[in-house]
């Protein structure tokens, strides 16, 4: 290493360099040998993030010098596996950071009998070439509660000096999520649903958790259905209701298909009837038709609408690109199942016309509807057809009930697990995988 001391969280998101140079990634975490006994922890390597948003594993004997801007490597050949934890590991940001711990130091006597918060890791390297943890930053707790643990002074310590971090000691529940927190904000739903995923179950319902209603559905839908299911029923039935209030109620329907009838019907009870209504209706369904596909929540205006009014609502950052493509002019009322369908308005249509002109003089009414027993066969072919990638789902009676749109088809489409698949020959750099094993043997 360029420094003989550095500290975790200070490397999180420096460029990982190859020794030409060349920029592979950045380093998101440390994967650290945590004992049962107080022995200083052996850091194993390095998690590093690559363009792709996938995670690998670089061990510490490939890691050059650690520098202020940046980590570089020995080599640009390593493996392309990825990451997943062992037996004996752990991530040193995402797990200890934020635990609660005692300090018996003599020289610090004020921290003694109190509880202090672990903010950092100091991290040196042996005379075996070994990088171990050596020290531990701490932060006294001034106040109580959520929010007021992380304001005191800060102190180092030696590692053999702090109570707490033996495996079996970080096992035990309400471990803070602050410092992994800070990493996910601004982050998309999609990216902190697949590290969500990465993390032990401990850590993943105590930051789940610690999301507000909106962001964990966002995160929630972007799931494989058996973690979905696995978090709901850890989350506990209150908190569950609020999270499916929260959700699209597509997704919702889709996430209480997979529970057993009478799990899903005590959830639904518990929720609010406004929310449970197009769910229950969504359930009504087959799940491979474009009625178990559709989402209730589409953009529905009048004929009387202005074009400046519909613009302003496609404007709305709660619609999805794929929704906010087209809008669909019913008779009220305007909630699913509508009035009398009378057609569909374009986005780029709606640029074209003057913002005064109302939408029932430039309404699509050729476009083709879908029924909702329509197949999925049958809806994949429609999106082909027309070169749309949102449809109005209406009924005999020609009542809008919803709309489909090509990201539903595609979650469909492909294969059950194929958030879970992954390539492991290469990534965008080309760099070729030498092993099976994440260059762990």
């Amino acid at each position: 290493m360029a420094a003989t001391r550095v500290f975790a969280a200070r490397l999180a998101g420096l460029v990982v360099l190859g020794p030409d140079g060349e920029s592979i990634g950045r380093v998101r975490d440390l994967v650290i040998s945590i004992r049962y006994d107080r022995q200083q922890p052996r850091i194993l390597g390095i998690l590093v993030e690559l363009p792709t948003r996938k995670r690998i594993f670089v061990p510490m004997l490939r890691v050059q010098t650690v520098d202020p801007g940046a980590v570089t490597l020995t080599t640009g050949t390593i493996s392309m596996r990825r990451f997943e934890l062992r037996p004996g590991e752990m991530l040193a940001i995402a797990q200890l950071l934020d635990s609660t711990v005692r300090v018996d130091d003599p020289e610090l006597p004020q921290l003694a009998e109190t509880d202090v918060v672990v903010v950092d890791l100091g991290i040196e390297q042996t005379r075996t070439r070994d990088y171990v943890v050596s020290r531990v930053a701490v932060r006294e707790r001034r106040r109580l509660g959520v929010g007021f643990g992380r304001r005191g002074a800060v102190h180092v310590v030696d590692w053999a000096q702090v109570r707490g971090l033996t495996q079996t000691e970080l096992n035990l529940p309400g471990q803070d999520v602050t410092q992994l927190l800070a990493q996910f904000e601004g982050m998309r739903p999609a990216d902190v649903a697949h590290l969500l995923r990465e993390l032990p179950s401990k850590r993943r319902i105590e930051v789940a958790s610690a999301f507000d209603d909106d962001r964990l559905a966002d995160v929630v839908q972007e799931l494989p259905e058996n973690d979905q299911v696995e978090l709901l029923e850890q989350l506990g039935v209150e908190r569950a209701a609020d999270l499916l209030e929260a959700m699209d109620p597509d997704d919702a329907a889709d996430l209480l298909g997979e529970l057993p009838e009478g799990e899903a019907e005590s959830l639904l009870a518990l929720m609010d009837p406004e929310d449970s209504e197009p769910v229950r209706r969504l359930l009504e369904h087959a799940p491979y038709t474009a009625g178990g596909l559709m989402t209730s929540k589409p953009l529905v205006l009048t004929p009387a609408t202005t074009v400046a009014e519909a613009l302003a609502r496609i404007r709305d950052p709660e619609l999805t690109p794929a929704l906010a493509t087209m809008a669909f002019v019913v008779r009220p009322p305007t909630a699913t199942p509508t009035g009398r369908y009378l057609g569909c308005v374009h986005f780029q249509r709606l640029l074209r016309e003057p913002p005064a002109n109302m939408v029932g003089g430039i309404v699509d009414d050729d476009l083709v509807l879908l029924r909702p027993e329509a197949p999925l066969t049958a809806v994949t072919r429609y999106f082909a057809t027309y070169n749309l990638v949102c449809g109005p789902v209406v009924d005999a009676e020609n009542h809008l009930l919803g709309a489909v749109t090509v990201d539903d088809v595609l979650d469909h489409l492909l294969p059950e697990d194929w958030r879970e698949q992954d390539d492991h020959t290469h990534d965008l750099h080309g760099i070729p995988l030498i092993d099976g094993t994440g260059g762990r043997a």
